[in-house]
């Protein structure tokens, strides 16, 4: 009995062939009659279905439901809060694309740009200087909030498209430091009087110091000023 081999799926009318990448990283086709077509999730060359959920006279976008043909720049993310659905952390759009067609897909937008906006081109393209694929955001603004339903506080970025704080508990993208950081912050709010009016944490790090700035909509209480000192002498480098 011969094994029966089944005919690859021939291109469908509705099908979208992805041309490139915007800086939000939706990728970009065109219909039959030309109508632009933006689908987050899909990447350059690939061959996609889509669910249209917004339409304008001369573009529409949608959300990617089906890959035909996959890019062979697509990967897998490195972080498990990453992601399409409701509930995945919006702080970074382009995990799904390999790192180098990252840094590509940026230089390319940045000279569009530069034509654009200013019709200017450049005679000579350097090669982009790149830094680490990981751990390299030395500045962030982390959102705070206490959620009474989970018993719990949050901290981190929004989630994608919503006004909401994607619960993370890791972040790759942070410094391996701060990373290691996200879960004893949440302690510590949970722990303070001024759990309620505290909705944000800015960092920037240094070689040897973390700067964490606390927003707090009320005068801190003595005993909360105390828990931040105690939190900075845990955690090296850590200055309020």
């Amino acid at each position: 009995m011969t094994e029966e081999i089944k005919a690859p799926e021939p291109h469908r009318a509705d099908w979208l062939t992805i041309e490139s990448l915007d800086i939000d990283a939706q990728g970009i086709a065109h219909k039959a009659d030309g109508k632009v077509v933006f689908v987050e999730g899909a990447l350059p060359f690939e061959q996609v279905s889509a669910n249209i959920n917004r339409k304008k006279n001369n573009w529409e976008q949608g959300t990617l439901t089906r890959i035909h043909r996959e890019s062979s720049q697509r990967v897998t993310p490195g972080c498990p809060h990453f992601g399409l659905h409701a509930g995945a952390c919006g702080g970074c759009k382009m995990q799904h694309l390999h790192v180098a067609a990252q840094v590509a897909v940026k230089q390319r937008v940045l000279e569009d740009n530069l034509w654009h906006l200013a019709k200017v081109k450049a005679d000579n393209i350097l090669r982009p200087v790149e830094g680490p694929s990981w751990g390299y955001r030395y500045r962030a603004r982390l959102s705070v909030r206490h959620v009474h339903k989970k018993g719990t506080v949050l901290i981190g970025f929004h989630e994608r498209k919503s006004r909401y704080v994607a619960d993370m508990q890791v972040c790759r993208v942070l410094p391996p430091h701060v990373d290691a950081m996200l879960m004893p912050l949440r302690a510590l709010i949970k722990s303070m009087d001024a759990i309620e009016t505290c909705p944000q944490i800015e960092l920037a790090c240094g070689d040897s110091v973390t700067a964490l700035v606390l927003r707090h909509l009320e005068p801190l209480s003595q005993a909360d000023k105390d828990r931040l000192r105690a939190f900075a002498r845990e955690h090296d480098g850590v200055q309020w």
